[in-house]
Order: structure tokens, then sequence, then C-alpha cells
């Protein structure tokens, strides 16, 4: 599973925008939860790469099992990459709400899902 931590942040006007790296390590804290259960129709084990860009991008990586991808760029780009290089012979899942970014996933084979998949706490 690939997340795009902006735009599963931004999804909630809780004010994220004042704390940027601070919304992302929440994420990344809730996403750890998922990593045995799953999400929905996705059964786990699961894996779990968290993309970050901006100021989210000096986000720590833990050891609570989420992997953070670091955007030198833009956040969609290199969750296209990731896509691109796992997508052929893996199940590899989206969660985002960008319309132009869903339709570079599925054109690359991957599967997309919107940020309501998250669990909110």
């Amino acid at each position: 599973m690939i997340v795009d931590g902006a735009n599963v942040v931004g999804s909630v006007p809780d004010g994220w925008w004042r704390d940027r790296a601070g919304a992302a390590i929440r994420l990344r804290d809730r996403l750890a939860t998922l990593l045995e259960p799953g999400i929905s129709d996705i059964s786990g084990p699961v894996e779990i790469a968290l993309v970050v860009e901006g100021k989210a991008r000096e986000i720590p990586q833990t050891t609570n099992g989420v992997r953070i991808e670091r955007a030198p760029a833009s956040g969609d780009d290199k969750i296209a990459d990731l896509v691109r290089a796992a997508a052929p012979t893996r199940r590899t899942v989206v969660i985002t709400a960008d319309r132009g970014l869903r339709t570079r996933v599925l054109a690359l084979g991957g599967e997309v899902r919107g940020p309501s998949t998250i669990p909110r706490s």
C-alpha cells in the first residue's frame, strides 16, 4: 500500500496546515496500526509506504513498520515511480483522492482507494 501523505492529511480540515510535519507523523503512526490487520478488502499483513513531500519530507523514519518515502519534488511523481516498480509483480494499492494521480496509477496497473479508507483514530 502506498499512501499519498499530503492528500490524505489534507482530506480532513483539522488544522494540519499549521504543522504539516506533525500531521504527517500522526498519519505515519496511525498507519502502523494497519500493518497486521490490513484495510477493508486488503487483508493483512500489508507493507505500507508513506510518501511525504515539502515540509513533511523531514519526518523521522521509525521502526514502527511504515516506510517513509521522501519525494525530492512532486509526491505524485514519486508515487508513480513506486507503482511502476511494484505493480508488474505485486498488488499495489495507492491511497489518494487526487484524480490526476488516480489516472496515472490505474494506467500503471495499480489500484486506488480514497483517503476515507484510512481510519481517523
